[in-house]
């Protein structure tokens, strides 16, 4: 089997005949990235983007966090950049880089529906939209909707086999708004993306940290194939097995504020087989993920190696 094949077989619990895995080479690695020369949703560590949000890298994180926000007031949307998903220069190369793949399994992104309202609008205004300007925050919702629309199916032109959703929608022991707000304003529209994708023959991917179990169900019955989860142990590993194992393939890391940044290496190598057990098995259902900054989270290279190294047992021993 081919990495394509194998991803492919794992998301549609198809008896791979190995562990599916997304680790730093020279581990294996099934997955293959390929972006667009600027993506509309493009956030930069400092400066300012399309949009006009002014971002200020976070100390020793790969990341950015919005520091001003371009609209703060609705009375200005007019004054809102916008940037085009359809110009040229932003697909330069594309077909080169999906090329590039291989035989791995390619994955692009498009917009964040939530993340990207609250770079323009500020996180704390955005949960006071939902109650004080819910026709505007829809209407701004449907214009991200529609650009991502306008991607994915431009995507399907390509050998593309999964675009991945990139929205943090929970807190450490909570959603951020309330389950029946998300049902109301953003399910349908996800519903609208996932459907798009599955239309074009791509798989859809979302990730997602935080406490998100209160919406599981719902993204899965709304055509979500997999979840990305950079932390677990927050929900509990026995509660995911119980209510989701089998529903949907799950692409973690080990718990990366938990066990991975403070345990001992026999409890990584331990974890690492738990969460193996209880969120997938041989015939698929789990991905075996490296978190791409380390550094920003405390990881230590004895730590990453031992998690590598004992993703490579399970995938040697158990299948």
């Amino acid at each position: 089997m081919t990495p394509r094949d194998i991803i492919k077989k794992t998301i549609r619990f198809d008896n791979p005949e190995r562990l599916a895995m997304c680790l730093r080479e020279p581990y294996t690695n099934d997955m293959h990235y390929a972006g667009l020369v600027r993506s509309v949703d493009y956030r930069p560590r400092t400066g300012v983007d399309e949009w006009g949000a002014v971002w200020e890298n976070i100390g020793v994180c790969h990341l950015g966090e919005v520091k001003d926000y371009p609209l703060k007031d609705w009375a200005d949307f007019d004054k809102l950049k916008i940037p085009d998903p359809s110009e040229e220069w932003r697909w330069e190369g594309f077909e080169d880089r999906v090329n590039a793949s291989g035989d791995k399994y390619t994955i692009t992104m498009g917009i964040s529906i939530y993340e990207r309202i609250h770079f323009i609008r500020g996180l704390e205004n955005t949960w006071m939209d939902i109650y004080d300007e819910r026709k505007n925050l829809e209407m701004l919702l449907d214009k991200l909707t529609d650009i991502s629309l306008y991607m994915i199916k431009r995507y399907g032109q390509y050998d593309v086999d999964g675009y991945i959703f990139t929205d943090d929608w929970g807190l450490q022991n909570s959603l951020m708004i309330s389950p029946d707000h998300w049902r109301e304003i953003w399910k349908p529209r996800y519903a609208k993306l996932f459907k798009a994708c599955h239309d074009n023959g791509i798989d859809t991917l979302m990730h997602s940290c935080g406490y998100i179990v209160d919406i599981l169900d719902d993204l899965i019955e709304i055509g979500l194939d997999v979840i990305q989860m950079d932390q677990q142990e927050n929900m509990g590993l026995d509660l995911l097995s119980d209510r989701f194992k089998g529903r949907i393939t799950f692409f973690n890391p080990v718990d990366i504020q938990q066990t991975m940044a403070r345990g001992t290496t026999d409890q990584i190598r331990a974890y690492c087989n738990e969460m193996f057990d209880k969120l997938g098995s041989t015939k698929g259902g789990f991905i075996a993920k490296f978190y791409g900054d380390p550094a920003g989270a405390g990881h230590t290279e004895e730590a990453i190696e031992a998690m590598f190294d004992e993703f490579t047992k399970i995938s040697d021993k158990r299948f």
